[in-house]
């Protein structure tokens, strides 16, 4: 689901009133790292990073680390074991007061080989190659905003943390608890996925869908098909049965749903099947919905169409969402005002896919940080051989970044 939202602001995070004109050396020192982005992005993209691709994930893990100490940051690398990798994270130190985190991850969901099958190429003003908006745009960005910070010698925040991790694409199960922690305490999150809105608009992101999944098991008994099939009990028959009775536990209103992906059940077309299975996706914005579809599937499985059959729905927490707040719609209004500055016009949207920017969130004490997602680039058709980048997104993507970073920084007084 994709909504546009119509943002007010907030006295806690209220935007400071941008000018109608870009700051003249903050633009011109991000438009001279356009070239070396593109660079940097060729050499990311061009090796394999699929989640779990230990070697590959290894090799660019190396190129952050020199590339943020290069910098000045200091690294830790923390295992991810999950999956395998590690999440790196890096710390500047500054003169003020704002503790920011800027996040990203760098595994893909591409499989072997296909970055030497389909390396980094440019044309007709699109940039290709597996993983090269989600998310290797988005470390681009966070790596060159840093550069540009650093020519500028500007150091007016207390501290930026950035956070790389290798298996977001499975749900950062390995690296979840680190993001968790580092975000805790920091004034703001600012997440460089690639835009999630329609290909090719510029957009941020200010509420994610959570997950979660859905599993369905029918137990019954199995009999011969055409000599005693009333002996046996069909759990295929109940399955079709419950996902009938369950298929209508979304809430349009709230933006919830619940759709039945996967089913198995059989083994031979001469037998009466004694198990059935079926998985299901559940997207939501409201917390409260992993309650309610939880409660009221255990009580409509209990009416059964096949007697004698055992019936099992069980619903289990992915990604948690990011919910609509105020300090997000803040944040993402000062970045409104920042674009504006290069003549940009910065969509505000809701997305039915979840990202790290809901582990970033905390649920006991929303607003501080406040979370951005999508300040990667420009970009579309995600996951496919066919995902692109747009180049001419680059330098506003940029300067918005950086832009925000000072902003930010400058919002808390010096030491």
């Amino acid at each position: 689901m994709l909504r546009s939202l119509a943002l007010a602001a907030v006295a806690a995070l209220a935007p400071l009133a941008a000018s109608a004109e870009p700051e003249p050396r903050v633009l011109a020192a991000v438009k001279a790292q356009d070239k070396p982005l593109r660079e940097t992005l060729a050499g990311l993209v061009d090796v394999d990073t699929g989640t779990g691709q230990v070697p590959g994930l290894s090799k660019v893990e190396e190129i952050l680390r020199a590339r943020l100490e290069g910098l000045g940051a200091t690294v830790e690398a923390k295992p991810a074991p999950a999956f395998g990798g590690n999440t790196l994270v890096g710390t500047l130190k500054g003169t003020g007061q704002a503790k920011l985190m800027l996040l990203v991850h760098y595994d893909t969901v591409f499989g072997e080989g296909e970055a030497a099958k389909r390396p980094y190429t440019e044309r007709d003003g699109r940039a290709y190659g597996p993983g090269v908006a989600d998310a290797k745009g988005g470390i681009a960005i966070i790596l060159h905003s840093l550069a540009v910070l650093k020519e500028l010698g500007f150091r007016d925040y207390g501290q930026i943390t950035v956070v790389f991790n290798p298996d977001e694409e499975r749900g950062s199960r390995g690296s979840r608890d680190v993001v968790r922690a580092v975000a805790k305490g920091q004034d703001a999150v600012l997440s460089f996925e690639p835009t999630f809105a329609d290909e090719a608009v510029d957009a941020a992101t200010v509420a994610t869908k959570g997950i979660n999944y859905a599993s369905l098991t029918v137990k019954g008994r199995s009999a011969h098909a055409g000599g005693a099939p009333e002996s046996g009990r069909n759990a295929v028959t109940e399955i079709a049965h419950q996902i009938l009775q369950l298929q209508d536990l979304g809430d349009k209103a709230k933006g919830t749903s619940l759709n039945w992906t996967v089913v198995s059940g059989g083994t031979k077309p001469n037998i009466i099947p004694d198990l059935a299975k079926a998985e299901g996706d559940m997207r939501y914005f409201e917390a409260s919905e992993y309650d309610r579809v939880l409660a009221q599937a255990t009580k409509i499985v209990a009416n059964r169409r096949v007697p004698d059959t055992e019936v099992t729905f069980e619903l289990n927490r992915g990604r948690p969402p990011l919910p609509v707040n105020p300090a997000t719609r803040a944040l993402g209004e000062k970045a409104q005002g920042i674009y504006r500055e290069v003549g940009g016009d910065l969509k505000l949207v809701e997305i039915g896919g979840g990202t790290d920017a809901a582990y970033a969130f905390q649920t006991d004490s929303p607003g501080k940080p406040a979370v951005l997602e999508s300040l990667g680039v420009v970009g579309g058709r995600y996951h496919s051989p066919d995902e692109f980048a747009v180049l001419d997104s680059v330098t506003p993507r940029l300067y918005l970044a950086t832009r925000l970073i000072m902003q930010l920084s400058n919002e808390l007084p010096a030491r």
